[in-house]
């Protein structure tokens, strides 16, 4: 079945502030209601291991949704985590983020679909170096990367280093999925 509407970046901007976030990934509307707590709290964990590791290479900034990732007419993505230059970020315009270095989707029930394949697939075709994709629920991350027809999934820890950074950030995914 053909969707009814071909969603443009500036349609979705114009949606309302419901609680909802809304997605188009080639003119494909994607809602999402609130995350899970569940979510929130992989996600700050994540947050807050990138912040302390980004403290040790200042040219790379680390922001979150709400956003407004818009690299063509009929797409406009909010991620749940990504890192940018810092010199893209000074500008203050989500339009001048062209490069991003790491995105991180957190899956949840309504997610899954869209974070696996429409919001991988353009993750990859704008070159996007990695690509996790965190299942909070099993305890694993997919890692993607553009030429990947298939993820590396981690089950015990991340890895992860931005261009030009000779040490990886290493995250341990027991702690990251351990209880609260």
């Amino acid at each position: 079945m053909a969707a009814p509407v071909y969603y443009t970046a500036e349609m979705v901007r114009k949606l309302p502030e419901d609680g909802n976030r809304y997605e188009t990934v080639h003119g494909e509307l994607l809602v999402t209601p609130a995350p899970r707590m569940w979510h929130q709290v992989v996600l700050e964990r994540l947050r807050d291991a990138l912040k302390v590791y980004l403290l040790r290479h200042p040219e790379w900034f680390i922001l979150s949704a709400p956003a407004d990732i818009s690299p063509g007419p009929d797409v406009l993505v909010q991620p749940d985590l990504f890192v940018v230059p810092l010199q893209e970020a000074r500008t203050l315009d989500w339009a001048r983020l062209s490069h991003l270095e790491l995105v991180v989707e957190v899956l949840s029930d309504t997610t899954a679909r869209a974070d696996r394949f429409a919001k991988r697939w353009l993750y990859q075709d704008m070159g996007v170096p990695t690509y996790w994709i965190v299942d909070a629920d099993e305890h694993f991350v997919e890692i993607w990367t553009p030429e990947m027809a298939l993820p590396v999934v981690e089950h015990e820890r991340l890895g992860w280093s931005p261009t030009g950074s000779s040490e990886p950030l290493l995250v341990s995914l027991a702690e990251l999925f351990r209880p609260l």
